[in-house]
């Protein structure tokens, strides 16, 4: 069993690799997901409608088929075919599929702000962007980081998904050393790596969100 612990390295390299797609999938999915949270608060029918079909199909397929039509079928609707690697292709589908989840959060956040905040800042002769920028979402900061923060935790855990294209990630890591060495036991240590990340991101968030709760 404790021999397990002597592939601790290449662990680590994929603890590496798993912590560098979560990071990147968060990032761009906020960037995109406060995009299509304000389409989806915009007046315009056609921003609207666009933003709730991406949400709608992004959240309505599993991730795994996605990640797989990014990486095989994709690729075939150009001639000549697409040619990106697995890190491309996983960057793209945690990134996109992150973007639907962490839109509907922003929505919400954003929804929970009193009406009488966008009054008060048209009052001012503030516009609606201007409101929605200067007052409304800076507001919605600190009532996003729970919710943020669960997916978060479960980005980390669906990048295991990755290992099935090829992406040396923790998962793949650590089924290559079973595969090579017939030891079961490395599933042991992955396991605790992978709970002491999430450990210290619940960690993490929780402080952040006892933080600035005192500003509420």
């Amino acid at each position: 069993m404790l021999e397990a612990f002597h592939f601790f390295p290449r662990l680590l390299h994929g603890t590496w690799v798993t912590i560098q797609l979560t990071i990147v999938a968060i990032i761009f999915g906020v960037i995109f997901g406060l995009v299509l949270a304000l389409g989806r608060l915009s007046k315009n029918q056609i921003l609207n409608k666009i933003s709730w079909l991406y949400i709608w199909f992004f959240r309505g397929t599993p991730l795994l088929m996605q990640l797989f039509f990014i990486y095989y079928a994709f690729p075939l609707f150009f001639n000549p075919p697409l040619k990106y690697s697995a890190w491309v292709a996983c960057y793209i589908a945690f990134s996109l599929n992150s973007a639907a989840y962490l839109a509907e959060i922003i929505r919400a956040a954003i929804q929970s702000i009193d009406k009488g905040q966008m009054e008060a800042a048209k009052a001012l002769g503030m516009s609606y962007g201007q409101a929605m920028r200067r007052i409304i979402v800076p507001q919605s900061y600190r009532r996003l980081i729970p919710p943020v923060g669960n997916e978060f935790i479960m980005l980390i855990k669906d990048t295991s998904l990755v290992s099935i294209v090829a992406m040396p990630d923790l998962m793949r890591v650590t089924h290559e050393i079973e595969s090579t060495n017939a030891n079961a036991a490395i599933y042991l240590p992955s396991a605790i790596i992978y709970l002491a990340i999430t450990t210290i991101c619940t960690i993490v968030f929780e402080k952040l969100e006892k933080k600035y709760s005192v500003y509420e």
